[in-house]
């Protein structure tokens, strides 16, 4: 016969709970608790998908391209977080799709690559807000759509990988926005397209997983702008791609969601650069891949949208970097 516990025993428990509950409130700030707002705002001229989205140091946000129900895009439009209004503004002189779109140090905004009824682009345009017109800068040598545009220290644009037709690419390209020409430089390892590219604190890019000839991919690679070179890093626990990697704020790069070899993904894993391996970082409460992931100012990740495969998702979390965890965006 088990000895029966007397209330103070009770007592305690209920005292012990309601301090590691306080303790849990209080280390987690209202954001990264998952309580927030949604609200609606004013919608884009045209529908479209595969575009890309650039915000501008004025605050305003360009997109441009894509597909839609006329097919392929040139179109460009400004959103005004102000009013909360979107406005049209130069179209491109390509329709382009899944190609890349980075802001350079002069707030002009490179356009480079993707795809149309042609096939893969070489091709590559400039915005300038200050008068809202595009013009043509120097062709890429290797058309390519579905790669990776990173801005380097130096002002430099690192291009790499993608595809072109069926073929999956290595080769990496550097644009020089002071002679608006570009230049080859190291190639990958490994021929990968929806891949992540990172900047690291110290300079080198981290490109991880994507798909390549042999399937969804796990490795990764560093590279270094001074050598124009790459180099093999630790390869992550799970092959994915079309998976978000944003950098966090202690220098390591959180990598969520995807699709691998057994489907949609939850998982969640951590690079950290002074050691080059992964480790786990929990797992997303819902599996995804095309989401957006986008480090908010107290330093969670919020993570929004994209498909489980069954449906497209409207929900979002929040991660917590120091908890590493994931908490369900509740609006309220």
């Amino acid at each position: 016969m088990s000895a029966q516990r007397s209330p103070k025993f009770f007592y305690l428990i209920l005292t012990l709970m309601i301090v590691v509950t306080s303790a849990f409130i209080a280390a987690v700030p209202a954001q990264a608790a998952g309580i927030g707002t949604w609200s609606s705002t004013g919608s884009m001229a045209t529908a479209r998908y595969g575009h890309s989205a650039t915000l501008l140091p004025d605050g305003k946000v360009l997109v441009a391209g894509g597909y839609g129900s006329s097919g392929y895009l040139s179109s460009a439009e400004l959103y005004d977080p102000t009013s909360g209004s979107w406005s049209s503004t130069g179209s491109m002189a390509t329709a382009r799709y899944a190609h890349s779109a980075t802001l350079l140090h002069d707030s002009k905004v490179l356009v480079a690559g993707g795809g149309n009824d042609s096939g893969a682009l070489s091709s590559a345009e400039l915005y300038d807000p200050a008068s809202g017109t595009w013009s043509t800068t120097g062709s890429m040598a290797t058309a390519r759509n579905l790669h990776s545009a990173t801005l380097l220290p130096s002002g430099k644009v690192l291009v790499a990988g993608g595809s072109r037709s069926v073929n999956y690419l290595s080769s990496a390209e550097l644009y020089d926005p002071t002679s608006g020409s570009w230049s080859s430089t190291g190639s990958m390892a490994t021929a990968r397209q929806y891949h992540s590219a990172t900047l690291l604190p110290g300079g080198k890019v981290l490109v991880a997983g994507g798909y390549g000839s042999s399937g969804y991919l796990s490795s990764a690679e560093l590279y270094d702008p001074t050598s124009g070179s790459w180099s093999s890093t630790g390869s992550m626990d799970t092959a994915r791609n079309l998976r978000s990697a944003t950098l966090l704020p202690d220098g390591t790069v959180l990598v969520a969601g995807g699709y691998g070899n057994s489907g949609y993904l939850s998982s969640a894993e951590l690079y950290d650069p002074a050691v080059g391996t992964w480790s786990s970082a929990g797992s997303m409460n819902s599996a995804r891949y095309d989401h957006s992931a986008i480090l908010l100012p107290n330093g969670t990740v919020l993570v929004a949208g994209g498909s489980s495969g069954s449906s497209i998702l409207a929900s979002a979390e929040l991660y917590n970097a120091r908890m590493q965890l994931f908490l369900p965006f509740i609006t309220r």
